[in-house]
């Protein structure tokens, strides 16, 4: 039997879990904690976990138990779990369900077993615009147009609303699937792809058709989309991150159902088409003359009778797009992420109106499946040296930032790399398009950006995918939703301020699988010592969450070629 010695956590009053690097269970433990705590720092040898209502609630509608993570924490702790922290987590986890969200006759009701708990909603000002009179001493009568706002105010106040109100069917539309692509591959759904698809839609129950399904980049987040459309029959409105995304999807939808062309419809900047299936983009939604001005496009959410609203990349989800979802509750809704981490904080919005967590599975477990290639994480550290250095110490914080991120020093590495992987395919993304510029000087690589039209866009991409290009430069435009299944090396010289949303994405443009069996490179170029490294330490958080082993290095590596 494992002694207290030997095991792989420390738990503490404080709601933090303390994970041993180097313990012989850590990968086991890992795996574990995610499914109910959220990662806050992860130096060498001790990660740091912390315990929140959010991450409890997410385990709850998951279907975890207190039970179960009691079990698990005990069994796992060098020393006993603090009574307080146990109650805290059955605390946490009965939370959720004790108000539910219930259609009665037609009429929209919330309920809980508990009337103190109706008594003290009712006595909650801000409130009563949401809400009707009271039914008898355990539920209360909604307004059916404030279902969202109403789940949105409880949970800012601990009550995290279970939404079994059911939805709206939509207007029906056959979607079957393909048993092989246009191309005449073989197709058929994976077996974690189903089990999502089966997770959220729960036999079509009023379980199901809310929620967020958490899958790596690369691992088919699309086909489990497509899965649930083929599952419901209903017309789909999907939001995606840009024109990119867009594409891929009707790509997608083509290569791998029976739906026609002129059943898919593009509603972009070029296009203005509503059609059975639309596919939209955040930014359109979102568009508008003036700051004072309203938002021209949102009613595309009304132009149809939709029943199934996804979200591609949900944890991108611009405010005016929450806030009109707060208003559609009655339309079934998908989020699609590689994580629900949100720079903004939000989490609990995406929570609320699209729905909790539903499904999740480890990048590693995915990799050791071969359904997502195998891939290391090095960061690389270079000086900041002369006139860059003095600049930088009597600059303020943000321009440091930039200072530090535009190292000329960085330009050298990518240099190096590029040519000892010039038998690879080779991404670099950047932040900064001076920086990046001179790269495609340099490298006499070509490189797109944000102004790069559509068309010259995607001919490039589709050029890197046929080996035509081996090497690329992109822009932030890189970050999201771009289909390079071959790309195994990625270099990253530039990127926000610690965004682990932009951590995963960039990850993500490698993680396809290779058609060779071999493995991935994804290289982070940092400046030593400044801002960019303290950025870089928040965004190493993202791919530690996902298991991976993070390399870091003094100066040029000697760098084997990815395999």
């Amino acid at each position: 039997m494992e002694r207290r010695a030997e095991k792989p956590i420390i738990v503490q009053s404080d709601r933090t879990i303390l994970l041993e690097v180097d313990n012989p269970s850590f990968r086991a433990a890992r795996d574990q904690l995610m499914r109910f705590a959220e990662l806050v720092k992860s130096p060498e040898h001790i990660h740091v976990y912390r315990i929140t209502p959010l991450s409890l609630w997410n385990a709850a509608a998951a279907g975890l138990s207190a039970g179960e993570i009691l079990v698990f924490l005990d069994d796992a702790s060098k020393y006993p779990v603090p009574g307080s922290l146990r109650k805290e987590i059955s605390d946490n986890l009965a939370r959720y369900g004790l108000l539910k969200l219930v259609d009665e006759g037609g009429e929209l009701r919330l309920r809980s077993a508990d009337p103190l708990i109706i008594r003290e909603i009712l006595a909650l000002r801000h409130l009563r615009e949401y809400l009707t009179e009271p039914i008898g001493e355990e539920a209360i009568g909604v307004r059916p147009t404030h279902r969202g706002h109403l789940k949105l105010a409880l949970i800012k106040i601990g009550y995290p609303v279970e939404d079994l109100a059911g939805y709206r069917e939509g207007t029906p539309l056959p979607i079957a699937l393909r048993a092989a692509t246009a191309a005449g591959a073989p197709f058929e759904i994976r077996s974690y792809q189903q089990s999502a698809v089966e997770t959220f839609h729960a036999g079509g129950g009023l379980a199901g058709g809310s929620g967020v399904i958490v899958l790596p980049c690369g691992a088919g987040k699309t086909i489990v989309g497509i899965g649930v459309m083929e599952k419901l029959q209903t017309q789909t409105l999907v939001l995606t991150t840009n024109i990119t995304a867009l594409r891929q999807w009707r790509r997608e939808l083509l290569d791998k159902t029976l739906l026609r062309e002129e059943e898919i419809g593009e509603y972009s900047g070029e296009v203005k088409e509503i059609r059975p299936v639309t596919l939209t983009t955040y930014q359109i939604l979102t568009y508008r003359k003036a700051r004072t001005d309203g938002f021209l496009h949102l009613d595309v959410f009304s132009r149809n009778c939709w029943g199934l609203v996804i979200y591609d990349e949900v944890h991108l989800l611009p405010a005016p797009v929450f806030r009109y979802t707060a208003e559609i509750q009655a339309t079934r809704r998908l989020g699609l992420t590689a994580t629900l981490i949100r720079e903004d904080g939000r989490e609990d919005e995406v929570f609320s109106l699209i729905g909790p967590k539903k499904y999740d599975v480890p990048w590693r477990t995915l990799e050791r499946a071969g359904w997502i290639a195998n891939a290391r994480c090095v960061e690389i550290r270079a000086d900041l040296d002369g006139p860059e250095r003095a600049e930088y110490a009597v600059a303020a914080a943000r321009a440091k930032f930039r200072i530090a991120s535009e190292n000329s020093r960085k330009n050298d590495i990518v240099r190096e790399l590029v040519g000892r992987h010039r038998e690879d395919l080779v991404l670099i993304i950047g932040q900064y398009l001076d920086q990046l510029r001179k790269l495609q000087l340099e490298l006499d690589a070509p490189l797109i950006t944000g102004k790069t039209p559509s068309h010259e866009r995607e001919a490039l991409y589709e050029r890197f995918r046929q080996g035509g290009v081996r090497c690329l430069i992109v822009s932030k435009v890189g970050n999201f939703a771009v289909d390079l299944p071959d790309a195994n090396v990625a270099i990253q010289i530039s990127g926000t301020f610690g965004s682990r949303q932009e951590e995963a994405q960039r990850l993500g443009r490698i993680l396809r699988p290779k058609r060779d069996g071999s493995s991935a490179i994804f290289y982070s170029i940092v400046t030593r010592g400044t801002r960019d490294q303290e950025f870089a330490e928040k965004r190493q958080l993202f791919l530690t969450e996902q298991g991976y082993q993070y390399e870091i290095r003094d100066g040029l590596p000697v760098t084997e070629r990815a395999e």
